[in-house]
């Protein structure tokens, strides 16, 4: 290879090198967004740093007046999502949590034998009254912590209602509404 090939190769690398970092540089200038002065999505339970302080804690509305008007249809058709994990059925199985037949009124960690978390087993001289069952099933993890139940929670509040009045049906003998 003579002196002027290497040149030639030599100039082409660089001119492409050179054109690389101009478009880089060209793009960025045009593309560069503002910088964001705070989190477009906010995450439960993170310190801003704007801020310094954590969120204020939401406050669960009693589910009292909702009952009220609670539909067992969708309390059931909710009650799907978690037959993955729970059975309802008068003297129903154990499943990766516990059956939940007399759950309404009944005490926290209920059934014999099931190994409930440490906090839950605190928890078994406590009866499961309505607003207990709400605060649990808007976030299991805030209501009783470190239980073993690995649920995010239902957030709709008329939908806690519907479940929790369906559950209600699930015993020997129903708790009275509120």
């Amino acid at each position: 290879m003579g002196g002027m090939e290497f040149n030639k190769i030599l100039g082409a690398v660089l001119l492409a090198g050179l054109v690389a970092m101009l478009a880089g540089f060209t793009a960025g200038k045009i593309m560069t967004p503002e910088p964001l002065t705070e989190n477009v999505y906010k995450v439960e339970g993170v310190v801003t740093a704007s801020t310094g302080a954590a969120p204020a804690a939401a406050v669960l509305e009693p589910i009292s007046a909702l009952l009220a008007s609670a539909d067992l249809a969708k309390g059931e058709a909710g009650a799907k999502a978690c037959a993955a994990c729970h059975s309802f059925d008068k003297g129903g199985a154990n499943k990766v949590g516990p059956n939940l037949w007399n759950v309404v009124g009944g005490k926290h960690a209920h059934i014999e034998g099931f190994t409930y978390s440490a906090a839950m087993k605190a928890l078994s001289d406590k009866d499961w009254d309505y607003e207990s069952l709400n605060a649990f099933l808007a976030k299991p993890s805030a209501a009783i912590k470190g239980t073993k139940m690995a649920f995010a929670g239902i957030k709709n509040a008329q939908d806690r209602a519907n479940l929790i009045a369906w559950l209600r049906t699930k015993a020997d003998s129903p708790v009275a509404l509120p």
